[in-house]
């Protein structure tokens, strides 16, 4: 397994790393990830740091909570040999308090993670949303004093815009708060709005992607293919409104690239996206999940090897959209584009 630094921090984290949100699922949206129980969740993470992954992820939000105490018994006994990162900030409850990210908030969630995880520290904790009715300069000092608490390593974000990140950064700076080193991220070959500002920010100022849903939820399986039916035991029959929305020619168009290239290379559709990601700027490590050991083992095949460069040329140019303004210039105009080279 590879380590790569996590932004411009000294944490390295391995290339793949593993989704904790499969575990204890329950509800309309994780029900359909997967519910792994104690006992299989542990065989998962046996195998994973077999294969030298060693972070998980997960969220208090996960089936209310049940992921982080599924994961915990998992890794029970051997907390020293893994790397947990965790989230919080969207709705617990109904209450005033149960969302956002307040001081108070903040520092309830975490006493609350820490107990469910049965640990006394997080090595990484991400604001899993943006609360504009908090002031950020609250935020950050409340995550100061956890980290200086020792309940918290380090800190991140998770579907932040890039100025929200920005000016969290700057504040961050001028008061010598802990700097975000993780945007947790959605990034895939048909989802790659993730270039256009929040790539070069992360380039710019050290902020480490951390990628979700590599298989652009689930619909880069090797599963759906041009001119076939959408499969009976697809999960997306239910929980394609929860996600980023593709449409059906750009992905199709993405498909055929990917089965071309697996074709070439004896790997799977899956592998190759998965791969892919690895070779792109600021991407420090690609969440995978996994219902069973089977998928588990699928996913990790995707490391040991690279595409050669005219095969990413060809999945480059099939993932292709047009830019958004202000974006667009960079991409097509001479002039733009000799003052804002490419992040890749």
């Amino acid at each position: 397994m590879d380590y790569r630094p996590l932004g411009a921090s000294g944490l390295k984290v391995p290339a793949l790393s593993f989704g904790a949100g499969t575990f204890g699922g329950s509800g309309p949206l994780f029900g359909h990830w997967g519910n792994s129980d104690a006992k299989e969740a542990r065989r998962l993470v046996d195998i994973c740091l077999e294969a030298g992954v060693n972070l998980f992820d997960t969220a208090d939000v996960y089936s209310n909570g049940a992921s982080e105490e599924v994961l915990g018994e998992a890794i029970k006994g051997r907390r020293d040999a893994v790397l947990i990162s965790t989230k919080t900030s969207l709705p617990m409850g109904d209450g005033p308090g149960d969302w956002g990210s307040s001081r108070s908030r903040l520092i309830r969630s975490v006493d609350a993670a820490l107990k469910r995880l049965g640990m006394d520290y997080i090595d990484l904790l991400q604001l899993h949303a943006f609360d504009a009715s908090t002031p950020v300069q609250e935020v950050l000092s409340a995550l100061d004093d956890l980290v200086r608490s020792g309940k918290l390593r380090y800190v991140g974000v998770s579907n932040f815009s890039g100025w929200q990140v920005m000016k969290s950064l700057g504040l961050a700076d001028r008061h010598g708060y802990p700097r975000y080193v993780a945007h947790q991220v959605y990034y895939s070959l048909v989802g790659r709005d993730y270039e256009w500002e929040l790539m070069p920010l992360g380039l710019d100022q050290g902020v480490g992607a951390l990628v979700w849903s590599p298989l652009g939820w689930g619909r880069l399986t090797g599963k759906i293919r041009r001119g076939q039916p959408l499969p009976e035991k697809s999960r997306l029959h239910d929980t394609a409104a929860f996600g980023p929305p593709v449409e059906d020619e750009h992905l199709f168009k993405v498909v055929d690239a990917l089965e071309a290239v697996a074709a070439e290379t004896g790997k799977t559709v899956p592998q190759i996206a998965i791969n892919w990601l690895l070779r792109r700027p600021t991407v420090s490590s690609v969440i995978i999940g996994a219902r069973n050991e089977e998928q588990l083992r699928q996913n990790l095949g995707a490391v040991g090897w690279t595409l050669t460069p005219e095969q990413m040329k060809r999945l480059d140019e099939a993932s292709a959209v047009n830019a958004p303004y202000p974006y667009f210039p960079y991409r097509r105009q001479e002039g733009f584009a000799r003052l804002n080279p490419p992040a890749a």
